[in-house]
């Protein structure tokens, strides 16, 4: 099928350069282990080994699947299905290792993006330019605060912070309390950093400096920009197949490098759904991972969009019902 490539209005903002006009603490700690991940790559030709290349994918699949696209994405942030403590638990812990924050920076970021996307108060989308969508608005900590923490400005009540946190924002988000309640979360938040040193410790002992560098440096930094994608191209280049009031597009070769995300105009019309791929030939691996789980009696109340949902925002039905 041949669906619209327009989007519902033009980006008129221009692509933006890496500028900054102040750095607050937390921008250059992000910024260090962002260029921390990134510089070892370098190195990579130099530390191949088939067991490096397999780590690596292993833990691609376990940290970007099973961590954020179905725990941190699909469960958390929309709540489309649910799985026992247990295995909720196991699947965040997972997603802590990808290194793109604990699950409750992560959900409250992400939940606002839903609340106001493609507006000025989405915290990364490109109509402020592709770059601030795709990467600096991860080192923006103050503009972050200010979307996502409006409070902060009028009451300065911050949150706790030591030096094993990453913590993207200054302020304490009033949009994960379901979060902030479980001791799990707020024990991750507090100890952040001392996970992925323990598993670079441990790729370490195993297999020396090329797991080290395959497993985590490669590993992190090509799924933190496939996902950053989702954010810059999934809202920019792609195909629409539903009617929706944002700028987000479906993309397939984004879908099979992200396990499903890429289906991004799909999630923005049925947010709630756990299934993105909603054509046979949308190949969404996270959502054959739910219909498993639901299929042996661990995932239940699946949420899928109905009949009468897609009806109402097909583009096919938008273009039938405008007047000739």
């Amino acid at each position: 099928m041949d669906y619209s490539k327009q989007a519902p209005r033009e980006i008129v903002k221009p692509l933006m350069p890496f500028k900054r006009e102040e750095w607050s603490n937390i921008d250059k700690i992000s910024a260090f282990v962002i260029f921390l991940m990134h510089v070892p790559c370098i190195f990579a030709p130099s530390q191949f080994t088939w067991g490096a290349i397999l780590v690596a994918l292993v833990l691609y699949v376990i940290t970007g699947l099973f961590g954020i696209t179905i725990s941190y994405h699909r469960h958390l942030s929309h709540k489309s299905f649910k799985i026992p403590k247990w295995l909720e638990y196991l699947f965040a812990y997972c997603g802590v290792h990808a290194l793109q924050g604990d699950p409750m920076d992560w959900v409250s970021t992400h939940r606002c993006h839903h609340q106001f996307v493609d507006t000025d108060k989405d915290p990364h989308s490109p109509i402020q330019g592709f770059w601030f969508g795709h990467i600096t608005w991860a080192l923006n900590s103050y503009l972050l605060t200010k979307k996502v923490c409006p409070q902060y400005f009028r009451d300065f009540k911050g949150m706790e912070r030591n030096i094993l946190m990453l913590n993207l924002k200054h302020g304490r988000p009033t949009n994960v309390v379901d979060l902030e309640k479980q001791t799990f979360y707020r024990f991750i938040q507090k100890t952040y950093f001392l996970h992925p040193i323990a598993l670079a410790l441990l790729l370490y002992a195993i297999g020396g400096f090329p797991f080290v560098i395959w497993g985590m440096c490669v590993r992190i930094t090509v799924f933190i920009h496939v996902m950053f994608m989702v954010n810059s191209v999934g809202h920019r280049w792609g195909t629409r197949q539903w009617s929706t009031s944002d700028l987000s597009t479906n993309n397939w070769w984004l879908s099979l490098l992200s396990f499903g995300e890429g289906w991004h105009n799909n999630h923005h019309a049925f947010e709630y759904s756990a299934r993105h791929g909603l054509e046979w030939w949308q190949i969404d691996f996270s959502w054959y991972v739910i219909i498993f789980l639901q299929a042996i009696g661990l995932a239940t109340d699946v949420k899928l969009p109905s009949q009468s949902h897609k009806e109402r925002l097909a583009m096919d039905k938008l273009k039938d019902d405008t007047p000739k």
